[in-house]
């Protein structure tokens, strides 16, 4: 089995042999622009034969890419008369809360709009049938206008789908490629704006990824690939590539989600329940929360602003603190970090390939945390210090007054203190205390940072995973198989059709159950989770509401109307301290995911056997800490023997990441072959 993960700056690759019970990983700069590339040499360093893969499941940035960089597909949109301007509208926020002035320019300009007259009314009521006629004129015009997609969004058809099916029917008579999207297919629930979004970014994202998809697709099987290819989505679950081609806004953070996948599952084992993530790419870091052995999980994600995506991801929040990211002096004298990265091509100064602007990266190497003469990657023979360390001279020391390894010492601190701030944001700001968690550092840089970290946040321990550079393909690996599904119900306890939800469930569960008979997959067990988004009367915002659902004999049986009430008092009691008296309760929407459990690999498969910390030892070499240089030991960490401690400062070295343990800290490698670093008694 494979897992890959394409990033910013590399391409990492995770091969699980489940015959031998042994792993292998690669990892290679990401090719632009077309990524696959990048995806294939990485197979092909370690695999010679793809026939005997049975599977590849595949983490992608093309569409979180596409959105950031809106290098999306030309779309054009056919809409309900007076509805054209919804995606520009929005819920009529702005980009700077409190500023008076703000642009945005939707992903479909106006002229791409095209109104048609139908009208469905909010009962599901047909009031006016589609012109057909009219449809059928439209979406020549958007063909003739050159665009690659359209999106049908029509009011209300979250509650009667019937026009937009014959309006779809029509466009697809003509229509040069499968890229027609309906917001009833894409997301048939309440609320226009939200419906609209998430449809029409779908259609935009379409061409790239399923065009990305196809060309991996084929060059995997030309070079003898018979197995299942399947992608990441952004809940951390896996789907079929025909799915993904369908439904590319589900990939909108894939790559990133895989990693919590992993961190997760990597941290039960080691016997941690409570784990923030922190993923260090080239671009990017990512930080998560795992409370109880859980991820969290958004109904709905702004990928930037006015971007809205209505689909359940888990909770990631992004900062531009990556290796890559330019380190910069503004007007005022202040020193910033990013968020422009110098990505894989050019990459940090040190990689020699043109780019003459400091980056965190270079930083580290001046300071002699990254080995030069071992660059990760494997493309590289040796890193320049001497033009790192002339840049940031140049663009950092000399503007601030600073010497060379003071300016690096300065860079890692401003872009510590970034990092620290997000971990802070995404654990206080949901009322956990981060002190009360430990901290998993991965990505190609996260290591390098972790000492650092606990520091300034005050978490205790951090917990370094035996491959943290692959950590995210590692997750594609170990991902269970998971189908999402919406209903708006929009109804009172008080009146609920318990028969009408029940048959709601059992459609959801079907065809969830179709989609994991269909894989070529080995599962362990399959579930459903079932939500309610439920409110009080008269309230705009819901809570989720979890229920417990039976399944005997691939029959559900829903909760009855009494049961469902005790569970909203108890989810609405938890998130605000209270309940409102003889208040009516309100279903709005129906949330089913059925997932099929895949079966996880033995972690101490990749534990060391044997060695010794003095065999593991390699070398020593001058390190800049805090306001001096340190003597410190490198050790190879993956000949470190389970239960090896190491005093700080040392450098544990690997193929994919370099693990820093700062003084005043220490390290011990468990039984799995993670590295555990907490403070020093010493």
């Amino acid at each position: 089995m494979i897992g890959a993960d394409v990033g910013g700056t590399f391409t990492d690759i995770f091969i699980l042999d489940e015959v031998e019970g042994t792993a292998r990983i690669a990892k290679v700069p990401t090719t632009k622009p077309d990524q696959s590339a990048g995806f294939l040499a990485g197979l092909g360093f370690q695999v010679d034969d793809l026939s005997t893969v049975k599977v590849v499941v595949h983490g992608t940035t093309v569409g979180t890419n596409a959105l950031l960089e809106r290098k999306g597909a030309k779309i054009g949109v056919i809409t309900t008369r007076g509805l054209r301007d919804v995606l520009e509208m929005r819920r009529r926020d702005r980009p700077r809360t409190w500023g008076l002035r703000g642009e945005f320019d939707p992903i479909v300009p106006r002229n791409l709009r095209i109104e048609v007259s139908e009208r469905t009314l909010a009962d599901g009521t047909v009031w006016t049938p589609v012109d057909v006629n009219e449809v059928s004129a439209a979406a020549k015009g958007l063909l003739e206008a050159e665009c690659l997609a359209v999106a049908i969004l029509f009011a209300n058809s979250y509650a009667n789908q019937e026009n937009e099916q014959k309006a779809a029917a029509v466009v697809r008579e003509f229509w040069p490629n499968p890229h027609v999207s309906t917001s009833a297919e894409i997301l048939p629930e309440i609320r226009e704006f939200e419906r609209f979004s998430t449809t029409a970014l779908n259609g935009y994202l379409q061409p790239e990824v399923a065009g990305y998809i196809d060309r991996l697709n084929t060059a995997l099987k030309r070079d003898g690939f018979r197995g299942e290819f399947m992608i990441i989505q952004s809940n951390g679950g896996v789907m079929r590539t025909d799915t993904a081609c369908q439904r590319p806004v589900r990939t909108a953070l894939s790559g990133p989600a895989a990693g919590v996948i992993a961190a997760g599952f990597i941290a039960q084992t080691a016997g941690y329940e409570n784990v923030i993530t922190g993923d260090m790419g080239g671009t990017s870091f990512d930080v998560a929360i795992i409370a109880n052995g859980q991820s969290m999980l958004a109904p709905q994600t702004a990928i930037d602003f006015g971007m809205v995506i209505r689909s359940p991801m888990i909770e990631i929040t992004t900062i531009g603190a990556g290796g890559g990211s330019i380190a910069w002096v503004d007007r005022g004298g202040l020193l910033n970090i990013g968020p422009e990265s110098a990505g894989s091509m050019p990459g940090p100064v040190a990689y020699g390939q043109g780019n003459t602007r400091p980056t965190v990266t270079d930083a580290n190497i001046v300071l002699g945390r990254i080995d030069a003469d071992s660059p990760i990657g494997g493309t590289l023979q040796r890193l320049d210090v001497e033009a790192a360390a002339r840049a940031i001279n140049e663009h950092v020391g000399s503007k601030l007054s600073l010497s060379t390894v003071a300016a690096a010492e300065a860079i890692l601190r401003v872009a510590n203190s970034r990092m620290a701030g997000a971990i802070r944001l995404v654990s206080i700001e949901r009322g956990f205390d981060p002190k009360g968690f430990a901290f998993m550092p991965f990505g190609g840089g996260g290591a390098l940072h972790t000492a650092a970290l606990l520091r300034d946040v005050g978490i205790g321990r951090a917990i370094v995973p035996r491959y943290p550079g692959v950590t995210s393909a590692m997750g594609c690996v170990i991902a269970d198989m998971r189908q999402d599904f919406v209903k708006t119900i929009n109804a009172s306890t008080r009146t609920l059709d318990t028969e009408s939800l029940c048959d709601q469930m059992q459609q959801h569960f079907d065809a969830g159950m179709a989609s994991l008979e269909t894989a070529q997959l080995r599962f362990e067990a399959r579930e459903i989770v079932v939500e309610l988004d439920m409110a009080y009367a008269g309230q705009t915002h819901t809570v989720a509401v979890p229920l417990s659902v039976a399944v005997k004999e691939c029959a559900v049986t829903a909760p009855t109307s009494a049961e469902i009430e005790v569970a909203f008092d108890r989810a609405y009691s938890a998130s605000f301290s209270r309940l409102l008296k003889n208040g009516e309760r309100r279903i709005i929407n129906l949330r089913t995911a059925v997932i099929g459990k895949r079966p996880k690999f033995d972690l101490s498969t990749l534990a060391p056997v044997g060695g010794s910390i003095e065999a593991a030892k390699t070398s020593s070499r001058q390190v800049h800490f805090g306001d001096a240089w340190h003597e410190t030991a490198i050790y190879d960490r993956l000949r470190l023997p389970v239960e090896s401690k190491i005093q700080g400062p040392a450098i544990l070295a690997q193929p994919d990441t370099t693990v820093l343990i700062d003084p005043g800290f220490a390290g011990r490698v468990d039984p799995f072959g993670n590295t555990i670093i907490e403070y020093s008694e010493a």
